[in-house]
């Protein structure tokens, strides 16, 4: 299975809906809380090229997005695919 990595805030319901969608597909992930900032969260944004919103997400160190862009790649039919890799 693939590595998954999320950079995500406590109170954040994108980063709460994006974490269910991994877990309902039996998903083992990295998760990194940046709610007090620091290199965590400069690392996200150095990763994602310049995006400061969570959730970000990573798959075998491929960006996904965040939120939207990982429901829309489950409604592709394309999430298993990146997943299985």
């Amino acid at each position: 299975m693939a590595k998954v990595e999320i950079y995500t805030k406590t109170f954040c319901g994108f980063c709460v809906r994006a974490r269910h969608l991994l877990e309902s597909k039996g998903v083992d992930f990295e998760e990194y809380v940046i709610d007090g900032g620091g290199p965590k969260r400069e690392e996200m944004i150095q990763r994602a090229k310049g995006r400061m919103t969570v959730p970000q997400i990573f798959i075998d160190g491929r960006h996904v997005g965040g939120c939207t862009e990982l429901y829309e790649l489950e409604r592709d039919g394309k999430l298993s695919e990146w997943l299985a890799a």
